[in-house]
């Protein structure tokens, strides 16, 4: 059984142009993405899905250098592309990934794969309802059910969105949800502008000196617990509908 991760990414975000290049701790946010999954011990590969929209040659070229696997495909329709991508690179079990998280946690990836694959499940999440922070959330699901969604579902959302046809029929899937011991969905760790921005930068400058390695959860609340007014950097945002 291939495990593959396919993260969606482009340059053209209205709010943050080029944010998957944004620097973060030396690195562009792509690249935190991208080597946070490679801790992953359930994940074979990593793809990356960006847009035949000549702005994102520059995502390709990245690919290109840092040796990661690129699929390009349509830019408005997400769920086309992740289609195509599963198709190209063969997939029996899809984890999606949005290129806009950049604390992205292994063993919370980890666990929600072995859920799907141990009970046999069609759709697996840790945002069903949220537990973690928002950032962390991740969603796994069979090749199977990604075909169904491709070839039943016309509606302009649930193509852009990939996953809603899930959420909007769930009596049709047999769906998981990983919960976190403790409720951390009030934190905001995603990047959608500026604000966000400057709160996942100022966590970075924060780290203990001499901390090597990724930035884990425990390592991040450790650090706002430390400095409570980080959070409130980005507290204003409007969060995702799927938190509220």
């Amino acid at each position: 059984m291939t495990v593959n991760a396919i993260i969606q990414a482009r340059c053209g975000s209205t709010r943050f142009p080029d944010k998957v290049f944004a620097d973060i701790d030396g690195k562009p946010l792509l690249w935190h993405v991208v080597s946070r999954l490679k801790y992953a011990e359930m994940i074979d590969d990593i793809i990356i899905a960006t847009t035949v929209n000549p702005k994102d040659d520059k995502i390709e070229e990245w690919c290109r250098a840092e040796s990661v696997k690129c699929f390009r495909g349509s830019e408005e329709d997400v769920l086309h592309r992740y289609y195509c991508a599963s198709e190209c690179f063969s997939s029996d079990v899809i984890v999606r990934v949005t290129a806009d998280d950049p604390f992205k946690e292994p063993k919370v990836i980890d666990m929600v794969i072995r859920k799907l694959i141990d009970e046999k499940l069609d759709f697996v999440t840790n945002n069903f309802p949220p537990s973690f922070p928002e950032g962390l959330d991740c969603e796994a699901f069979t090749f199977e059910v990604l075909e169904l969604m491709e070839k039943t579902t016309q509606d302009s959302f649930e193509r852009e969105h990939v996953t809603q046809y899930v959420y909007h029929n769930p009596n049709k899937f047999k769906i998981g949800n990983v919960e976190s011991e403790t409720q951390l969905s009030f934190y905001r760790w995603t990047i959608d502008n500026y604000e966000d921005y400057k709160m996942v930068k100022t966590i970075y400058l924060n780290r203990k000196e001499g901390s090597e390695g990724i930035l884990l959860m425990e390592e991040i609340l450790d650090i706002l617990k430390k400095n409570p007014d980080i959070s409130a950097i980005n507290s204003q945002v409007k969060r995702s509908a799927m938190y509220q």
